[in-house]
């Protein structure tokens, strides 16, 4: 067993017995439900040792004889390999051998036992619905288990980094008109006030950001109320400069400290009618509530996906920024790839620092995913010192990548070949370029939501007896966060129909353990198509600006549409980026964008 996880989990065993509680469950996140919360939330990640900087998708679960993790098909090759020795056994959350968590739970737990969780970190909709399956089979939930600052003494504190004001003309819309739309959504949901606890909710509704408070986001840990008398913002003093007080004066937005917010919602009068997200909000601010709660909260969370058309124009200069990046970075591993210089971490601070080359790029949108053949295959993959291996011999390198531009946030992942591909390499390849493609010129009515456009994506690997497990797409912020809601494109229902501005990713896969991963992604904007006797119809149109490798097409298993589409996104890629390339760097675009043929 690894030391440390080994004297945490011991630590929190001897904390349970002494408090009577026979099952503890940590989630993997933060009081606002941050998918990559703040290293001070991180007690899931340095309690079992399974951690990405990205933030990792996990929950534990601890008795007095089993610890155990459950997470997402992502994450299985990850997790497996990062808790071996550690003490806890990795639980399918996903896929043909998934466990669903509060079943275990309750089959291992007695009668009259009591499961403890952090309220703080478990939203409304987790708790509740814990309970409910507690209660059913005569189990206490106590929702106040804070141990953590007890076990680790070395645990981060909460983040203090400086806000900024995000400028209005490149966002388009100005602070009171993004808080008039919200009370118009308060008021037609039965409410007269609203308190966000979603980060990316706040920074949107502010036009604040900040750098170090979450990796690769620029949101920071706050809560906001709102309503037609106050507005508050909850938040560190210490994190407010001269230009943000100014900011938030002129739209009368108070600050008070980030703790004070329980107090203030136990003060609310019993009339208020506040509005809360049941997913984002965390039980034990609803505990402290004095007021009456709603419920609802998700055409709030719509208002922010759905881009004005100065955000997608200032994406659109994002894009042909990052292609630029991606354009030298490209060019500089083909002409070093034959060296055996070239490593998985090497490539990712290449990567990195050719982004932050241009003054708009304030970091990257997540850590990049470099993966050489085999690691390739490990979804959420991130190289370090141990796993980084080096560039050699024949295969595929994925390169899942974005930046954090304040003109908007990119998303791409590209597969290319190193050497000389297999043959397998190849058809994989197509077949999930064909579901990209197939996701890329659908046309569908309004109203359509991306559970029913996501099998155009999965066909052509179906019928060879293969697949991915995870989302195909996912929504995209601006200059907040690289995964957005309330819209996806994934097997399972999500309700939010996909609309006009909506950005969302386009990432089908294929990932053969041990061998090599593919992947292919650009962001798309849903657009108006056309309208017919039977309503409106949309499609998408493609933002990301930056070829597909020519040589991995296998041509002989494409229609004529489908070799029309790369022809005509890569003449879309070469006239877009050109002029903004050197002669040398126009010319290796040019090679790389010529027309696929038979």
């Amino acid at each position: 067993m690894k030391k440390i996880q080994a004297e945490y989990l011991a630590a929190l065993r001897d904390l349970m017995q002494k408090q009577g509680i026979h099952t503890v469950i940590i989630s993997g996140t933060d009081p606002h439900q941050s998918e990559n919360p703040p290293a001070h939330w991180r007690d899931r990640e340095w309690l079992t040792g399974f951690w990405s900087a990205n933030g990792t998708n996990g929950t534990a679960v601890v008795t007095p004889d089993e610890a155990l993790c459950w997470t997402d098909s992502r994450y299985f090759i990850q997790a497996t390999e990062q808790l071996e020795g550690t003490g806890f056994k990795m639980m399918a959350e996903d896929g043909p051998d998934a466990v669903n968590l509060v079943d275990w739970v309750t089959e291992h737990t007695p009668a009259d036992a009591i499961v403890a969780i952090d309220g703080t970190t478990f939203s409304i909709s987790q708790a509740q619905q814990l309970q409910q399956e507690l209660t059913d089979n005569n189990i206490k939930l106590h929702t106040d288990f804070s141990p953590f600052d007890a076990i680790n003494p070395k645990r981060p504190g909460t983040p203090k980094n400086k806000l900024f004001v995000h400028d209005e003309k490149i966002v388009g819309a100005t602070v009171d008109e993004k808080m008039g739309a919200i009370l118009a959504e308060v008021k037609n949901e039965l409410a007269n006030a609203v308190m966000l606890s979603s980060l990316d909710d706040i920074a949107w509704a502010t036009n604040v950001r900040t750098a170090g408070d979450i990796l690769y986001s620029p949101v920071f840990v706050s809560y906001l109320y709102i309503s037609p008398e106050k507005r508050v913002l909850f938040v560190d003093a210490e994190k407010v400069t001269e230009e943000v007080a100014k900011h938030l004066a002129k739209y009368s937005i108070e600050v008070q400290p980030y703790e004070e917010v329980f107090d203030f919602v136990a003060r609310l009068p019993k009339e208020t009618r506040l509005l809360m997200d049941p997913a984002k909000t965390s039980r034990t601010l609803y505990d402290r509530l004095s007021c009456t709660p709603v419920f609802g909260g998700a055409g709030i969370a719509k208002l922010k996906s759905i881009k004005n058309e100065q955000m997608l124009h200032s994406l659109d200069r994002a894009m042909e920024k990052d292609g630029v990046a991606l354009t030298r970075f490209f060019m500089m591993v083909e002409k070093e790839a034959s060296t055996g210089k070239l490593t998985e971490l090497g490539l990712s601070k290449a990567l990195r620092a050719e982004r932050l080359k241009d003054p708009d790029c304030v970091d990257e949108s997540f850590a990049s995913i470099v993966g050489w053949n085999g690691n390739g295959a490990i979804v959420h993959y991130e190289a370090t010192e141990e796993s980084s291996v080096t560039i050699e011999g024949n295969g595929l390198l994925l390169v899942d990548s974005g930046g954090q531009y304040t003109c908007g946030t990119t998303d791409i992942t590209r597969t290319i070949a190193i050497g000389t591909p297999s043959k397998d390499m190849i058809h994989d390849f197509t077949l999930v370029m064909k579901g990209h493609i197939a996701l890329a010129r659908a046309i569908f009515p309004a109203g359509t939501t991306g559970h029913q456009l996501d099998v155009l994506a999965r066909q052509f690997l179906w019928a060879e007896g293969k697949a991915y497990y995870h989302g195909t797409g996912h929504g995209v912020g601006f200059f907040i966060n690289c995964h957005e809601g309330p819209q996806s494109i994934r097997l399972n229902y999500v309700p939010t129909p996909l609309e006009p501005g909506m950005i969302t990713s386009n990432e089908p896969g294929l990932y053969f353990e041990g061998r090599y991963g593919i992947r292919c992604e650009n962001l798309i904007e849903t657009i108006p198509a056309m309208k017919s006797e039977f309503g409106q119809f949309l499609k998408f149109r493609t933002a990301t600006l930056f070829p597909f490798d020519l040589r991995l097409f296998e041509t002989a298993i494409m229609t004529d549409e489908e070799i029309a589409w790369v022809n005509d996104y890569h003449t879309m890629v070469r006239e877009r980026l050109t002029p903004l390339l050197t002669a040398d760097e126009a010319a290796w675009m040019a090679e790389k964008t010529k027309t696929l043929t038979r």
